[in-house]
């Protein structure tokens, strides 16, 4: 099989592969998707903004006001310590740029990769991602809005036990 071949066959497998994840439910196509976000950013991405979010005072305000534009990367505070938007001002996926995919629903792994990301950043806290526009999906660049919570067994602020006191 000649090399074309090769690659006009993988391009209509993972074309019917997303297509057919894009079928599925929101939760389990988030739980497909995880590992694969996990395993890309991990030892990368995830390693210079933790570097960043230190650098900051563990502070994500101080750290997107710092670090927030970049040409791979943007994110603004639109509500202090609790709501974000971030992403990317092309689409960044090797996947893509390999020609497997050109999927929508393979955005669903970035939103993924932000997720992990955050939530090794703030351990404890309920963070919520929302995809607001992807390429793949017509939009100018990838958008996704995030929102972040109390820490979990936080009261108004304060930890169950500090609020028995």
């Amino acid at each position: 099989m000649d090399p074309k071949e090769t690659q006009s066959r993988n391009a209509v497998f993972y074309r019917t592969l997303e297509e057919t994840i894009g079928r599925l439910p929101a939760e389990v196509r988030a739980r497909l998707y995880r590992p694969c976000a996990e395993a890309c950013v991990k030892d990368g991405v995830l390693v210079e903004l933790r570097r960043q979010f230190e650098e900051c005072g563990c502070d994500l305000d101080r750290q997107y006001a710092k670090y927030g534009r970049s040409p791979c990367f943007f994110a603004d505070v639109v509500e202090p310590g609790r709501v974000y938007e971030m992403g990317y001002p092309r689409c960044l996926c090797p996947q893509v740029e390999a020609g497997f995919t050109a999927a929508p629903t393979h955005c669903e792994c970035s939103r993924q990769s932000i997720l992990y990301v955050l939530e090794e950043l703030l351990p404890g806290r309920k963070i919520e991602v929302e995809t607001l526009m992807t390429v793949l999906g017509g939009g100018p660049e990838c958008r996704f809005r995030v929102t972040v919570g109390k820490a979990e067994g936080l009261e108004n602020g304060r930890s169950r036990s500090e609020s028995a006191h």
